[in-house]
């Protein structure tokens, strides 16, 4: 058995190899044992699953587990979003939630995402606490258990929904009515994930309209490497944006975290574009002020627009444990990370792929643009930047190697652009001159080596994401 291991984002393991009944059941009884440590019991926790295979099963036997630690549960009766786990965490007062998911992560693999009573990612303090609590857990077979038919009859577990508070708070956020009004037809891509039908009955009653595909649980994800709403995922919504005459194609992953934007022109808008577009809205359209935070792996069009409104851009390394205490730390407006993860001032430090949507919906709504408009827009402000990525699988005994090639290679330049600089904030990023980069990490959640690059045009990014392969001696 591999070591249980909190990565990014929670701990991910492939169902019925690492992912068993037993490893969640001690997982469970980790963190039951961390909330006793931190005197968090008293408050209870929420336990949530999405629509993957088993999730709600696994969901019941961490129920069970906290359950017989005399934790109070609150079990969803039904799948749902992760951003809304997060904020049933905070709006029942709960000391914890735990979340059943693998997020964006192919079909065969789940995972158990902590959150913090404040809704966010949990950091590493609390990750580690967990993970170190696991062996002995194992070894001396201490798990707590009770079934869940007995300690729902105890009291000790309660179902819940949490969809109309969630809904009813973000209706406080977004102003949906000019939403409705605006006639718009919207095309939503749920990639059959947890947030399926949620943005359609946000928005629903008005001469808005919405149509959904892939609003059905399919644990297979069918037709799709993972349920991550990016361009080589999207195919099938791109078209029909186009033919279908949408004006807009909103898409969220496997468990509404993430999210995705097709423009009018059935063309993929990049995350960077997006948490541009997101940052370029709350400044100019709704005159918000604050601290922006962005990841390394974000665009350096943030730092443009914090230079244009006259707002700090703090960076962060990859992961919301990361970006959402930046977040809390400095009362930041937005936050945002290049896997399509933005979270927003007023809500919980966490991403939310559909209070995303509903925010790009009504930047469109006040604005009377469509998305490519919209970044036309965005680009007369900052100027013209592209961007990719290429995820090249390894095995894990590879990465060592991987990194001495990495650490070793010393280029003059990139795409034909001079290397004034590199550092490891996270990962090996490579600083050009013009202000673009090339970055070489190794993913937290996959056994992958992922290379980044944002250049002033589309051949340079491919040029520079050829020549970073070729740094890291891998391929794809």
């Amino acid at each position: 058995m591999a070591e249980i291991h909190f990565g990014t984002d929670g701990w991910r393991a492939v169902i019925a190899d690492d992912f068993t009944f037993a490893n969640v059941r001690a997982v469970a009884q980790a963190t039951a044992e961390w909330m006793k440590r931190d005197g968090l019991t008293s408050k209870g926790v929420v336990v949530g699953y999405d629509t993957r295979f088993l999730s709600g099963t696994f969901a019941s036997a961490v129920a069970e587990v906290m359950a017989a630690n005399d934790i109070k549960v609150s079990l969803t009766s039904t799948f749902l979003p992760t951003p809304a786990l997060s904020f049933a965490v905070t709006a029942r007062a709960a000391g914890a939630g735990v979340m059943i998911t693998a997020s964006h992560n192919p079909a065969r693999w789940n995972g158990y995402k902590v959150k913090p009573w404040y809704g966010g990612s949990a950091p590493e303090e609390i990750t580690t606490a967990i993970e170190r609590l696991v062996p002995g857990v194992l070894a001396e077979g201490r798990v707590a258990h009770v079934a869940l038919a007995d300690a729902q009859a105890a009291g000790m577990v309660e179902r819940f929904d949490i969809r109309p508070a969630y809904l009813k708070a973000v209706a406080e956020l977004v102003d949906l009515e000019a939403i409705k009004a605006a006639g718009f037809r919207v095309l939503v891509d749920s990639m059959y994930g947890a947030a399926q039908g949620w943005i359609a009955r946000a928005i629903a009653d008005g001469a808005t309209t919405t149509h959904e595909i892939h609003g059905e649980r399919n644990p297979s994800f069918p037709g799709m490497r993972a349920p991550e709403p990016i361009a080589h995922n999207l195919g099938e919504a791109m078209g029909l944006t186009v033919t279908g005459g949408y004006d807009v194609c909103l898409a969220t992953d496997g468990d509404g975290d993430r999210f995705g934007l097709v423009d009018e022109h059935g063309r993929f808008v990049t995350q960077l574009q997006t948490f541009a577009l997101l940052s370029h809205y709350l400044l100019e359209v709704r005159g918000e002020r604050g601290p922006i935070v962005r990841s390394v792996t974000m665009t350096q069009m943030i730092d443009r627009l914090g230079e244009a409104y006259g707002v700090p851009v703090h960076e962060t390394p990859v992961g919301f444990k990361y970006l959402g205490a930046k977040m809390m730390e400095t009362d930041a407006i937005l936050a945002g990370e290049e896997s399509g993860g933005y979270a927003f001032r007023g809500h919980v430090p966490e991403r939310d792929g559909i209070l995303s949507g509903l925010f790009l919906l009504d930047y469109m709504a006040k604005t009377g643009k469509r998305p490519s408009e919209l970044l036309a827009d965005l680009y007369a402000k900052v100027g013209t930047h592209e961007y990719d990525r290429v995820d090249v699988t390894i095995r894990p005994e590879e990465r060592a190697t991987i990194e001495e090639h990495v650490r070793a290679r010393d280029p003059r330049t990139i795409a034909g652009l001079r290397v004034e600089s590199r550092d490891q904030v996270d990962g090996y990023r490579f600083r050009l001159e013009g202000g673009w980069w090339l970055l070489i990490r190794f993913s937290g959640t996959e056994p992958l080596i992922r290379i980044y690059a944002e250049m002033p045009t589309a051949s340079l990014v491919q040029r520079a994401l050829v020549e970073g392969q070729e740094i890291a001696d891998v391929s794809l």
